[in-house]
């Protein structure tokens, strides 16, 4: 059974659509009011008081700042959980994915404080991941702002293409498909002429959408720049459970037992929305 719906006046224009299917990312601007921007940011300052034990430091222990990782909080944090149930979200990811049903799939927080050199290499989400289908969104949302240089940028048409294998971001191990059974990535950054990039300065309200396949990266942040960013990440019709032999990022203890692989995401941790 479907629950929420959604309060949020914002009008998705129409071209966005047809962008977000040919290039797999978009910038959606003031897609959040104020109101939703102060409590993401409170709930952003919540998870980093009280990080689950999924959290991880994403940065070396040299660097003079911090990237701190969150994942699968918003059960348990009301901010959080308000904005991905109740805002423009749900709406817009029915949207984008073109789709009927639109499912949580997770949140993930993403804080690099002021000074952090590490960046987010290149990479694809979903191969870290235990669904399947083409029907998904991610929205990345910063609730502080974030100028062109430390902005996420893709690689305009990627989500169409093949997947890449994934590693960790501070070593390049490959802990989840086996050496040599995806394509390893492009040298994109040493080709620029070869990829089409996409990316976007935001201030808070503004939100970048993006496919689970598009290749996205970027930069680490000034010393006078932090970057607190909220992603929310949806699922539509086509969503089914790719069950894996190894940990998947984020992992979901037990799912395996109650769905079988290639089911539909109908499990109390993936609610169907109300989004009309």
């Amino acid at each position: 059974m479907a629950t929420t719906s959604t309060r949020s006046s914002y009008t998705l224009p129409p071209a966005t659509v047809q962008d977000y299917a040919r290039q797999g990312a978009v910038v959606l601007r003031g897609v959040l009011s104020p109101n939703e921007v102060a409590q993401l940011a409170r709930g952003i300052e919540h998870n980093l008081a009280h990080l689950s034990p999924l959290a991880l430091v994403a940065s070396q222990a040299d660097d003079p700042g911090r990237f701190v990782e969150d994942f699968c909080t918003w059960q348990h944090n009301p901010d959080y959980s308000d904005v991905m149930q109740h805002s423009a979200l749900p709406r817009v990811a029915a949207q984008l994915m073109q789709s009927d049903t639109v499912r949580i799939y997770h949140d993930h927080l993403l804080v690099k404080e002021p000074g952090t050199r590490q960046p987010t290499p290149w990479h694809q989400d979903q191969p870290y991941y235990n669904v399947s289908g083409r029907q998904n969104v991610s929205f990345w949302i910063p609730v502080d702002p974030v100028p062109l240089e430390s902005t996420l940028r893709f690689v305009a048409g990627s989500h169409a293409g093949t997947w890449y294998m994934p590693r960790t971001f501070r070593d390049q191990q490959a802990k989840w498909f086996p050496e040599g059974a995806l394509a390893e990535l492009p040298q994109i950054d040493a080709q620029p002429d070869q990829f089409e990039q996409l990316g976007w300065a935001l201030q808070p309200g503004d939100a970048v959408a993006f496919h689970m396949l598009t290749l996205h990266a970027s930069s680490g942040v000034g010393p006078g720049t932090r970057r607190r960013v909220f992603s929310a990440r949806y699922l539509g019709d086509d969503a089914r459970h790719a069950v894996r032999s190894w940990r998947t990022s984020p992992p979901f203890p037990g799912l395996a037992d109650r769905l079988p692989d290639g089911a539909v995401m109908d499990d109390a941790l993936f609610p169907l929305l109300n989004w009309r």
